[in-house]
């Protein structure tokens, strides 16, 4: 009151001077115009009538738009009356994908996992856990909580973030059971009255039953019982005090405070629950202190990183089928477990110790069997760097294990092991071929000029043969990418992916049928019903029996006394090539014995020259490490098809040649060397003479290193 006394005096203290200087103004004969505003104006005022009548409309819209959303809620509650809570929540079971070994050993659970318990063999300081963290009030509200919402609204603005939440459990479990993921004004609407309707139906226990068992807890985990096996490796009813307050603080973001995520977030997300127990009595001070002391531990996870590229391949390959089932599937694959991971770990320490010298940044490398079954297959040198699967999806350039597809096309066109062919440059359209050390031998035999990856030579036997003829050989055992025919296709410039040419070197090893690499052997449901099977696929044979074993001679060399040599693989009979692309971009080795077909791939993922790295350097040191593996329980085995000699033997014995044939040899193909195509600057001194196929004597020469 007395400031309003002041304000008043004040006013009149102004208007008398305000008076004074006008009485001024005029004794001394000055006109003084004050302006004055005019009178406000006052409103017509509104008859009854109109007045009344927009009462009514607002009111009337009021009125309604009330009853629709009375009505649509009854509806939704109506549409539910029929259901039993608990049987919808016991029902509603996430589809789960589990992985296998073709020993029965879980490779990975992916996607979901829920197993329910009931409450009873929940812990209490669980179940205070996640009251004291998500709903304080639980037991004194009906479903809807008033004061619980503004309590978290003060707490929040607070804290200046979100630390409590306006939904109580039962309106989450609403929210769970019934309602898509939206936020919309309509569907916090529907779940404040389907939470009314469970507390009706319900006991408090039995929704603090329905909340523990259909919750997410990150990393695929429904439920409690799923999550504590998974994060700490034991039941519900075991965890204790420290890990019951993580659980609960999972439950507000999951993916954000998993421990397999971030421990340290995790325990403080943990200390956080404590603190909030301890301000609601739920624990003493002294539980609360032995709690910090005692932090939980994670269970030992297996390193899934040796696995994420077989886990993500056969996850991509089984999308459209959980997509359709919407069920829980069990995938049984032919992975060897213990291979796979010794192949993941054998190609991390050797690129780790040896790559950096060679500027090879990636490796790759597949392991298949004499069907076709992907025994192992590793995408790249580390997977938590990078999940591309090199094996699989990464398509560069074969370079010269390419080559067995143009010599079996020049064997199935009437060359044999012992042809000659000339080692000498040429040119075909333009284009002068060059063997890798830019020297050349003359007159070779074939075995020794894919033994030493002699590059002429492969370039005439394609032309002689046709590049037509080479690229359906290719595509007859297993390569599907696409080929492009030209003088350099013998070379190996037309990309293909490591899967499919290792895939297509498998007849090599088989006797000669075809094999379409896979990894799915069955796909069962959770009640162990087939609902997909692995048939053998398109095994007719690709190479006839005579044919493999001239392959298997020639390719052999290579590992004796070729390109390969760092590969041998005592005491398993091996064959293989090798190969380099342009520039040192890629390097290769693929090989086989009479158990296994395996493929080495060295390069970098944006296509950066490596520094002088070949097919028979690290690739084929990786490949025979690989092998050694592979090969721990395997008994020697003779390549099949036997020796060249013999299976050719056998092939005259069934189609006796006439007596001129064998008196003038007809069939033999000593006298055209050239194959028809006419060398370029043959000068003496840049060829030498076939010496043989001594190794020393390989050795002495600067030899081929593709």
């Amino acid at each position: 009151m007395a400031i309003m006394d002041k304000f008043r005096r004040w006013r009149r203290t102004l208007a008398r001077l305000s008076e004074q200087q006008d009485e001024r103004a005029h004794a001394r004969g000055e006109n003084v115009f004050r302006f004055e505003p005019d009178p406000p104006k006052q409103k017509p005022r509104r008859s009854l009538s109109w007045r009344l009548t927009r009462f009514l409309l607002i009111s009337g819209t009021i009125t309604a738009a009330v009853l629709v959303l009375i009505v649509a809620g009854a509806v939704t509650v109506y549409s539910y009356l029929a259901t039993d809570p608990l049987k919808a929540g016991l029902s509603q079971n996430p589809a789960k994908l589990t992985i296998l070994s073709e020993g029965g050993e879980v490779i990975t659970e992916k996607g979901l996992r829920r197993t329910h318990v009931p409450y009873e063999q929940m812990p209490e300081h669980l179940v205070d856990a996640v009251i004291a963290t998500e709903d304080r009030r639980f037991y004194w509200h009906f479903g809807f909580d008033p004061i619980g919402i503004v309590r978290a609204m003060i707490a929040n603005r607070r804290a200046g973030r979100i630390v409590q939440g306006g939904s109580t459990i039962t309106q989450q479990l609403a929210k769970v059971l019934f309602l898509e993921p939206e936020r919309t004004y309509w569907r916090k609407i529907e779940e404040v009255l389907l939470a009314l309707w469970l507390e009706y139906r319900l006991e408090k226990e039995q929704i603090l039953e329905l909340y523990l068992n259909r919750i997410y807890f990150g990393a695929g985990n429904y439920g409690v019982e799923a999550a504590a096996q998974h994060y700490f490796g034991k039941t519900v009813s075991e965890v204790g005090l420290y890990e019951s307050a993580i659980l609960a603080g999972l439950i507000r973001a999951p993916s954000y405070f998993a421990p397999t995520r971030s421990l340290r977030r995790a325990r403080q997300r943990g200390q956080l629950v404590l603190s909030l127990m301890l301000e609601t009595d739920a624990i003493t001070r002294e539980q609360y202190d032995e709690a910090l002391r005692n932090p939980p531990k994670l269970r030992a996870f297996l390193p899934s990183e040796s696995y994420g590229y077989v886990i993500d391949w056969v996850v991509k390959q089984v999308a459209d089928f959980r997509q359709t089932l919407q069920a829980d599937l069990v995938v049984q694959t032919t992975i060897d477990y213990r291979l796979q991971g010794a192949a993941q770990n054998l190609l991390a320490e050797t690129m780790a110790e040896e790559g950096d010298q060679y500027d090879a940044g990636q490796a790759a490398a597949v392991i298949l069997d004499t069907d076709g079954a992907v025994k192992a297959l590793v995408g790249g040198r580390d997977y938590k760097e990078s999940q591309f699967n090199r094996a699989v999806a990464a398509k560069r350039q074969p370079g010269s294990t390419f080559k067995p597809f143009v010599f079996l096309a020049g064997l199935e066109k009437g060359l044999t092991p012992e042809s000659l062919v000339h080692d000498g440059p040429l040119e075909v359209e333009g284009w002068e071929p060059k063997n890798y050390n830019s020297r050349y031998y003359g007159d070779v035999t074939l075995r020794k000029a894919l033994a030493r990856s002699m590059n002429t030579v492969a370039v005439r036997v394609s032309e002689w043969a046709g590049r037509e003829k080479v690229i359906e050989v290719a595509r007859r055992l297993g390569i599907q990418s696409s080929l492009t025919p030209e003088p350099s296709l013998a070379l190996g410039t037309s990309e293909v992916s490591l899967l499919e040419l290792t895939g297509a070197y498998v007849p090599f090893s088989n006797g000669g049928f075809r094999a379409v690499p896979y990894v799915i052997e069955s796909i069962t449901d959770s009640e162990g019903r087939v609902l997909l099977q692995h048939k053998a696929g398109d095994s007719r044979r690709v190479i006839s029996r005579e044919h493999v074993a001239a392959m298997n001679d020639m390719l052999s060399a290579t590992i004796q006394a070729g390109t390969g040599q760092q590969a041998a693989l005592p005491p398993h009979p091996a064959a293989g090539k090798t190969g380099t692309g342009q520039q040192y971009r890629d390097a290769w080795f693929i090989g086989y014995t009479a158990h296994f077909t395996t493929g080495v791939w060295l390069g970098n993922d944006d296509f950066s020259p490596m520094k002088r790295i070949t097919g028979g350097s690290l690739p084929a040191t990786i490949w025979r490490k690989l092998m050694d593996a592979a090969h721990r329980t395997k008994p020697p085995a003779a390549l099949p098809g036997g020796t060249w000699g013999e299976a050719r033997f056998e092939e005259e014995r069934r189609e006796p040649r006439s007596f001129w044939d064998q008196l003038f040899g007809t069939g033999q193909t000593r006298a055209d060397t050239s194959l028809g195509i006419p060398s370029t600057r043959e000068t003496q001194e840049r060829q030498r003479p076939d010496r043989g196929f001594e190794p020393d004597t390989w050795a002495r020469d600067a030899f081929f290193n593709d």
